[in-house]
């Protein structure tokens, strides 16, 4: 029996394929799940509407390949984020918010990664983060009542770019359904930026983290850095996540019009799967 599921970020495959060829794709790459991606992008906003149809065909796709949608990236709150200072935008917000938990109520996903903004291209101020926090707690609530988790992905802004820092919210909302779901990169970029470990932000968030983001980040760089070529360390992180319990596992990497995309997808797999296959054989050998 498999340890620990790895899935994929939808936006590592071309944006032109449907998401059936998506769902085939990450099969044949040997990913186990399909993360789905609900970005600021009209076009992706769009999923938010999806008729009885749409929903019923997705999840026919997902029983024809064999391969589930486990989760969302919601960071279509980087457009219309949760603490805007203007009250009409904060309203659209929490609508974008309510249909993402109707949208994983319908598809039987149980986990939304949220972004840890409170604005992104407006500027900080106490209004934003006060509106925020209201937010967040009426935010957890709609999550709540349809039994969804929303975990906080750590970003690349000051606001919350640690698990210290998402463990904050976790706390003040406290609710079983307000977790954490952590980017590796990031927090290793921040740990660098703070001069502390990577290995003891995430032992901050013992007890609450839903699930990890494994990306590869460069100092100051943030996206589209090959595996391998930056300065994240998988292997110790992967052992980390193993020993707080965690067992599921996303590679975020982006499509950026490389014709070897189905290499490279294949290829971060492995890349993956051996960091994290020797975290569960440590694990077990302990146990």
């Amino acid at each position: 029996m498999e340890s620990y599921l790895l899935g994929v970020y939808e936006k590592g495959m071309p944006g032109t394929l449907s998401l059936k060829e998506k769902l085939m794709e990450t099969r044949v790459a040997g990913f186990d799940y399909m993360e789905l991606s609900v970005d600021e992008s009209d076009e992706k906003l769009a999923r938010l509407d999806w008729s009885t149809k749409e929903i019923g065909d997705l999840v026919a796709a997902q029983l024809e390949t064999g391969i589930p949608i486990k989760s969302i990236c919601l960071s279509g709150h980087r457009r219309f984020p949760l603490g805007h200072p203007d009250a009409s935008v904060r309203q659209k917000s929490l609508e974008i918010m309510r249909r993402a938990v109707s949208l994983s109520a319908r598809l039987g996903v149980r986990i939304i990664q949220i972004a840890g903004y409170d604005v992104y291209y407006e500027p900080h101020t106490e209004a934003t983060r006060q509106s925020f926090a209201t937010n967040l707690a009426l935010s957890t609530e709609m999550a709540a009542r349809e039994g969804i988790t929303l975990a906080f992905e750590t970003m690349e802004t000051e606001f919350l770019n640690t698990v210290e820092k998402a463990m904050y919210w976790v706390d003040s909302v406290d609710s079983p359904y307000l977790q954490v779901y952590p980017d590796s990169g990031n927090i290793t970029n921040a740990a660098l930026q703070y001069k502390t470990t990577v290995l003891d932000d995430l032992e901050s968030g013992r007890g609450h983290i839903s699930a990890l983001h494994l990306k590869e980040t460069k100092p100051g760089i943030y996206r589209e850095v090959p595996y391998g070529q930056g300065h994240v360390d998988f292997a110790a992180i992967s052992t980390k996540a193993f020993e707080l319990g965690v067992r599921l596992f996303v590679g975020e990497f982006w499509h950026t019009g490389e014709k070897n995309w189905k290499d490279i997808l294949n290829g971060n797999n492995q890349f993956l799967r051996k960091n994290l296959d020797n975290a569960a054989k440590q694990r077990e050998a302990v146990k």
